[in-house]
Order: C-alpha cells, then structure tokens, then sequence
C-alpha cells in the first residue's frame, strides 16, 4: 500500500458531475502536478477537508477540464490515508481525460475494492462494515437501506466482538487452569462453564434467526407469478410495477419468457417473476417458456397463484396446485368484475392451504389487499425489525453457524465428561469463525476474493 492508486467513483455516462478519487501518501502531490487553482496556491496549502476551484490540465498545459478539488489529509479520510477527490463535469470524455491525467502524473489505477480494503487494512473499519459498502450501494428499499448503514455504522461487528471477547475470556480461564495448577487459581466448575457457553451460544443464535430476514432486505423476497395462460399473470405483475411493463392480450400464451422486475411492497423488497402460462402445448418456444415457469418456481421463494375464478377450476389449474404444496404464496382470485366476488372456496378446490386474495386486475380492485397481506404473511414468519441487528451476508451466516456448533460441541464434550482441552478446542474454533466475520481471522486469498466483487472506485 506504498503506492497512490486512483478511479472514477462515480457511474460512468451523462450526468452533472464525475468523481475521481486518489488516495495514497503521494495523493496530493500527484494532483497538484494537473491542477491550476483559480487563487494560483497548490494543493499542499490546501487546508484539509477543504474545496479548491480551478482546472485540470494536460502535460501540454491546456485545460482538460474545470473541475473542484477536495484535499482530505490522512489520517481523516475514508482510507487513512491523504485523498483527493476531483470533481469534474460528468460524461464519458471529462471523466475519462481527467483520470487519464491522474495516471500519467504518477498514480496507479485502484483495483476493484482497493479503497475500501486500505480502509480496513488501515483499521478504519472492519470486513463487516466493509462488506456493508457493497449492501448500502445494492439496497434497492428503504428497509433495506437502514440494515446497510446499521451494518456499516458497526452494529453487527461490536455484537461479535463483545462475544468474541467473552469467549476469549471463557478459554483463557479454563486453560489457566490446567496450564498452571500450582498457581491459586479459581477453577470454574463445569456448571459455570455450561451456563456461559449457553449464554454465548443463545445470542449467536439470536443473531442468526434474523438471516432470512436479512437475505429478504439484501436480495429481495423471490417470488414468481404462475398460473395457466390468460388469467391475468402480467396485468398483476403491471400492477405490482405500477407501469405497463409486460404485454398484454387477450391472445393465451402472449408471454413466453420469464420477465424479472423489483419492487417495494411496503418496504419489503420483492424480486418478481412473470412467468409463460403452464398449459400442455405443441409450440415449440411456448414449451421452452413452461419449463422456465417450472424452473422459476424450484428458485422461488413465494408465489403468487393467479386464478379465473369466472371459470371452473381446470386440470391446468390442478397441476400447477400440485407443484405449489408446501410453499409460501397466495391465491389470487382474479376477475371478480365478472363474477360480483369471491363465492367459491378455492382453497378446498386447489388443495392449497394458503390465503387468497380476491381482485380485479382489470379494474385495478384489490391491490391494496394483496399489499396487505404479502406484509402480514412475511411478518408473521418472524420478519425482524430493519432497526435490529440483521445477518444479511452468506458468509456472516454460515461464521455464525459453524460458531454455534462448535458450542454444541462444547456442551456435549461437557455433559460427557469429555477432557476439558476439547473444551477449549470448540471455544477456539468458535472464536475464530466469529473472527471471519469482522475480518481478524480471514486469510489473503479470501480478502482478495471479498474485494474483488466490489466495484472500482470503491
């Protein structure tokens, strides 16, 4: 990290303005080789955190762009380190020609993640918040928003250290113990070890009771649109988006691929698909849209089952009730305008012991309700609250469970009078799954393989 590495932080395209970010201990001399400010003082008399106006030039002195220049000395930036900040005009050409000048007056071009892996290099943060950059950026709610920067404000991180420190704590005793018996050192009984390892174990779980909910905010509630052809699937999916996003005729069959949209239903982020109509058919591109309608619904994690319900209930509608046993979803009774309401019992008709919400796609009747009820539905399976403490990362999740199990371990190695080093081995390797999440006890290879999904710029 010897070296001054720089990247366009901003989206490249039209816009109004375009960032390009330096940071290293030569930032500001680099800067200040392509930089004429209006006042004619260079950087280095530049108080930190202060904005400089002037321009960018190139080797021959013509101005590239104009542009304003935030000098930031370490150790009070994002990397601890001195950063520059260009702001120049947006577009594909200044943004480009004003980083190309960067480069030629002595930095290196960043590699994705490398700010944000100086900062946690640098101590500036730890791997938890790191990863949250990444959340904070790909929040697609508002929900999902407040779980980044809880994560990023370090919410997470000091629950695991403070575990992470009791479980040292926990370790160190037991083996002073054995290590150094002809010292007058309290032993602790196997009942207070077994009470304190419940403790840690019961708040690592409570932790990890938040993940779907922190895998539904960070990814989206996957859910498919399915139903037989001509029922109404995308009028739904048109209203769900609020925009005339799939096509729609009275034609069966008019959709043939899956089409994928976002969007918020009262906070909760949901990833929809609209899938062809799943009917017997001859077709050769309509085959090929059924069986990604089946495909989609095995990845699904809800569903939303449209029915005529001005129709009687048909052997398509029976094989699609019989792929959704046993899922989460709800029943959609559509085209109530044709039949004055919902005066059948389709759960007893489908076999499907989920909710259904009775519409009128075609006079927009019911969307309310539906909104309602996918709420209570996720709620009601334990949907934690954005304002606590959410797993919302894989890994974090998959740390939190090998920590778990490892205290099973110690509780079993205890209640079979197992040596007490097997204690102390599981509390160990407990502590150091709690280390990958926040970053004390990853390797290179998998920083590197963190980072590398980060954007450049980052």
């Amino acid at each position: 990290m010897d070296d001054t590495i720089a990247a366009i932080g901003t989206p490249i395209g039209a816009a109004g303005i375009g960032i390009i970010r330096v940071s290293g201990k030569d930032a500001i001399e680099i800067v200040d080789r392509i930089f004429r400010s209006k006042n004619k003082k260079n950087l280095h008399q530049v108080p930190s955190h202060n904005i400089v106006y002037g321009h960018i030039v190139d080797e021959k002195g013509e101005v590239i762009d104009e542009v304003l220049v935030t000098v930031m000395l370490a150790p009070k930036s994002f990397t601890t380190e001195n950063v520059v900040e260009i702001n120049c005009h947006g577009g594909t050409v200044a943004v480009r020609k004003t980083l190309e000048a960067v480069l030629k007056a002595g930095a290196r071009l960043a590699e994705p993640g490398e700010f944000a892996k100086r900062a946690f290099l640098n101590g500036r943060i730890d791997l938890a918040q790191a990863e949250s950059i990444m959340d904070l950026i790909n929040a697609k709610t508002a929900a999902s928003l407040r779980v980044a920067v809880g994560q990023l404000e370090g919410k997470l991180s000091a629950q695991i250290k403070d575990i992470r420190a009791k479980l040292l704590e926990l370790r160190a005793h037991i083996e002073a113990g054995i290590d150094f018996p002809e010292h007058d050192i309290e032993d602790l009984s196997k009942e207070q070890i077994k009470v304190a390892t419940v403790e840690l174990k019961s708040r690592i779980d409570k932790i990890l009771e938040s993940a779907d909910s922190g895998k539904i905010l960070r990814e989206g509630l996957k859910t498919v649109i399915i139903g037989k052809p001509n029922v109404g699937k995308s009028s739904l999916l048109n209203a769900l988006v609020k925009e005339k996003r799939a096509i729609v005729t009275d034609i069966p069959g008019t959709t043939r691929d899956v089409i994928e949209e976002f969007v918020s239903v009262r906070g909760i982020p949901l990833k929809i698909l609209d899938t062809a109509g799943i009917r017997e058919t001859e077709d050769v591109v309509e085959k090929i849209g059924v069986q990604r309608s089946k495909e989609a619904l095995e990845q699904a994690d809800f569903f939303l089952f449209v029915v005529d319900i001005a129709s009687e209930i048909s052997s398509e509608d029976m094989e699609i009730a019989a792929l959704l046993k046993g899922l989460s979803g709800i029943i959609i009774a559509n085209k109530t305008d044709l039949t004055g309401g919902l005066n059948r019992d389709l759960q007893k008709e489908l076999g499907l012991d989920v909710p259904v919400v009775a519409m009128s796609l075609l006079n927009g009747q019911g969307l309310d309700e539906l909104e309602e009820k996918i709420v209570d539905i996720v709620y009601n399976n334990e949907f934690h609250s954005v304002d606590e403490i959410l797993v919302s990362n894989v890994r974090h999740e998959r740390a939190l469970t090998a920590a778990s199990e490892y205290l099973t371990g110690v509780l079993e190695t205890l209640e079979n009078n197992m040596p007490m080093d097997c204690v102390t081995i599981d509390l160990n390797s407990a502590w150091e799954e709690l280390g990958k999440i926040t970053g004390e006890t990853v390797g290179e290879d998998l920083l590197d393989q963190i980072f590398s999904q980060f954007c450049i710029g980052k």
